[in-house]
């Protein structure tokens, strides 16, 4: 019964951690403005992405008897709350967002690395989170180059 609630509890913090990106990169599409617009095609798949990691993990978490969380980190709302002061003195500028976009993905990977570090983990799900935690990989390479590139 233990490991099971550890499993939900892993399983739902990843779900918070995807809640964290979703609300992230819609923030990022208004800071971009006009002037990014091409970073919106960016940032629309990566909420896509959540979306379906969301999904992905919520039936697991559905499967082992119980409701995947709504909610998001309280890191998460600190991360937002962030970005918003910098924004108030930033403005628009590519590469604060992608800075801030960067900053969420490395929060990312970290939780993602946790839920794998955790040995009572099922490989079942292991390999779940592992090709998650690739996909998200992919976001954050994507992001530092194109700040690198800002």
């Amino acid at each position: 019964m233990e490991t099971k609630e550890a499993t939900i509890d892993v399983l739902n913090d990843l779900v918070q951690i995807n809640n964290d990106r979703i609300a992230g990169y819609e923030r990022a599409m208004k800071e971009a403005g006009d002037e990014n617009a091409d970073l919106k095609a960016f940032f629309t798949r990566y909420i896509s992405d959540s979306h379906q990691c969301k999904m992905e993990l919520g039936t697991e978490i559905q499967a082992l008897g119980e409701d995947m969380d709504t909610d998001s980190t309280t890191s998460g709302k600190i991360y937002r709350a962030w970005m918003d002061v910098k924004a108030a003195f930033t403005g628009h500028d590519r590469k604060a967002i992608l800075e801030s976009c960067e900053f969420g993905e490395d929060a990312a990977q970290r939780a993602y690395k946790e839920a794998l570090d955790d040995d009572e983990l099922p490989s079942f799900l292991r390999e779940t989170i592992t090709r998650q935690k690739m996909r998200l990989r992919t976001a954050h390479d994507e992001i530092k180059a194109m700040r690198d590139s800002a």
